[in-house]
């Protein structure tokens, strides 16, 4: 499919390592362990999200009881973030320690040959004891995956979401471009009353591509409130049907106040695309083809 370049949205400033009065105390690997971190990809159609939950499928659990499986122990894996019910991953990163140590190389293709086919272990190495997924974290990669037809594509119906209308990508990436910056982003919560000390966040990168009848919201933030990858989607697809303009962004940040006015999209569409970290995090990416 022919990539029809978008022009440069604005990006606020991103900081090169994590702030030292942020970092949280953590665990060691018992003496004589160690620590291993992994990427992971996973189809969550099936789930009911990352976290482990009892006679209810997660990733969590499913990973947890592979490595029980495999290595007669109980480890925890500590995720950097939860992903909701029906939402994918490409690049979540988690970690975990066992007390009797395997080789990196091993253990990953001894996870994947009893995961199920929904749940890849993409990466598996090694990592410092003080390793953290969550707490070392800078930022994170989320992608929204619109098929702007009018007839959907049955192959791509659990990974997009089907939008038969035309859209104006202008205007999308001009609402995207004010969502830009440090903000309150309270009306972009669906969950505004849950207690997570501020609804202030910092949105580096907002992007709106086409390819095809693919289209693209490609966020990159510091951290995300519950369901506002999705507030955003949902946001981003009202402009560009023209249900409501561009400007009206400017309103709903200063309301500071979750309304009807934006709406969730659903998750199927939504994938945690990456989890960037100090020495290799912040690479600009390629302009699109």
């Amino acid at each position: 499919m022919t990539a029809t370049a978008s022009p440069a949205v604005a990006e606020a400033s991103i900081p090169a390592v994590p702030d030292p009065a942020q970092r949280t105390p953590r665990t060691l690997p018992p003496p004589g362990g160690r620590r291993y971190r992994m990427t992971i990809a996973y189809d969550g159609t099936d789930y009911l999200g990352w976290q482990r939950q009892p006679h209810a499928p997660t990733i969590q659990g499913d990973l947890e009881k592979a490595l029980a499986q495999l290595t007669g122990e109980q480890p925890a894996v500590h995720s950097c973030g939860r992903t909701d019910a029906g939402v994918h991953a490409w690049g979540q990163v988690a970690h975990f320690d066992l007390a009797r140590p395997w080789r990196a190389p091993i253990l990953l293709k001894a996870l994947n040959a009893v995961l199920p086919p929904t749940i890849r272990i993409r990466v598996l190495r090694a990592a410092p004891p003080t390793f953290h997924a969550r707490y070392d974290a800078l930022g994170k990669e989320y992608r929204y995956t619109l098929y702007n037809a009018p007839i959907p594509d049955p192959c791509l119906r659990r990974t997009t979401l089907h939008v038969r209308s035309p859209l104006d990508l202008a205007a999308m990436r001009e609402a995207a471009a004010r969502l830009v910056g440090c903000h309150d982003f309270a009306a972009f919560s669906a969950n505004p009353n849950r207690e997570i000390g501020s609804t202030v966040r910092t949105l580096y990168r907002l992007e709106v591509q086409r390819r095809g009848p693919l289209v693209l919201i490609r966020a990159v933030g510091d951290g995300f409130l519950y369901k506002m990858v999705r507030s955003l989607a949902g946001h981003l697809v009202r402009v560009g049907r023209h249900a409501v303009p561009a400007a009206e962004t400017d309103a709903l940040l200063a309301a500071r106040q979750r309304t009807a006015r934006v709406e969730t999209a659903p998750p199927h569409a939504l994938s945690l695309h990456c989890i960037h970290y100090a020495g290799t995090a912040w690479r600009r990416p390629a302009a699109p083809r």
